[in-house]
């Protein structure tokens, strides 16, 4: 689904951007004014990208647990690289070394997609409550998030490592659309590239935004509303599992990975 939300997102700017190499000189003020037009298009465009619901539920959910907007924040900038690299990495692949990604392939890549949601969602559920002061702490144990919380939760790289993934899957999910529809349209390998880099810049600062203003709830109501905010970490995890089963049913059978026929 991403992947073809790209596709329109897309479209617009590369077809701005061919007109702008066919009908300007390359020494032609107004060729310069196009390219950096289409810079800046690219930019907002991949902003607008890292809003879609895929990508805002399943940040949504390791946000959830965050306390204050400065760690939300360095999780959509870890989400926002991981995404990048993957497009910039399976992008340029396709892009300089003609790369070929079987339709069943793509479809799988969308699927992960669904599964991801599916079990963050269940993630959210099952450790949905924190260890209260002069509580019992090995509660959280129970479950293998919690053991992995426990001892590694006091480092900031491992803070980081589940929205990077994250971040990879949503890219691997849609490089290959995007890197197709720009190669076919923007002739040259570098500006193909460019296009991508600044998409993809424009995506890392656009979930940035993204999750720091979901944390706000999250980090108002930990302080002050156990009870509420509780409620909204099972209210994201519902969410997660609902919208995963939905992009799954759509691929699976509406795009015909299951029923053969992709």
């Amino acid at each position: 689904m991403s992947a073809l939300r790209a596709i329109t997102l897309c479209t617009t700017a590369c077809r701005l951007f061919v007109y702008s190499n066919r009908h300007s000189a390359d020494d032609d003020p107004d060729h310069v004014t196009s390219f950096f037009a289409i810079v800046a298009l690219s930019f907002v465009l991949g902003i607008r990208h890292a809003t879609d619901p895929d990508h805002v539920i399943a940040v949504t959910t390791i946000v959830a647990r965050q306390r204050t907007t400065t760690a939300a924040t360095a999780i959509g900038a870890a989400w926002g690289v991981g995404h990048t690299l993957t497009i910039l990495l399976v992008g340029g692949g396709i892009i300089l070394f003609g790369w070929v990604i079987p339709s069943r392939l793509a479809l799988s890549m969308e699927l992960s997609v669904g599964l991801m949601l599916i079990v963050l969602g269940m993630m959210n559920l099952a450790h949905r409550h924190e260890p209260r002061p002069g509580g019992h702490e090995h509660a959280a144990d129970g479950t293998p998030e919690g053991w992995l919380d426990r001892h590694f939760g006091t480092f900031a790289a491992y803070q980081l490592v589940r929205p990077f993934v994250v971040g990879v899957v949503h890219g691997l999910a849609g490089s290959a659309a995007v890197a197709l529809l720009v190669m076919t349209t923007i002739r040259n390998p570098v500006w193909a590239l460019l296009y991508l880099v600044v998409f993809g810049v424009g995506t890392i600062l656009g979930m940035m935004c993204m999750t720091a203003m979901i944390a706000l709830p999250f980090a108002h109501t930990s302080r002050r509303f156990a009870g509420l905010n509780s409620r909204l970490r099972v209210a994201t995890g519902v969410l997660s599992v609902a919208f995963g089963i939905f992009v799954a049913y759509q691929v699976g059978f509406t795009n015909g990975l299951f029923t053969g026929h992709p």
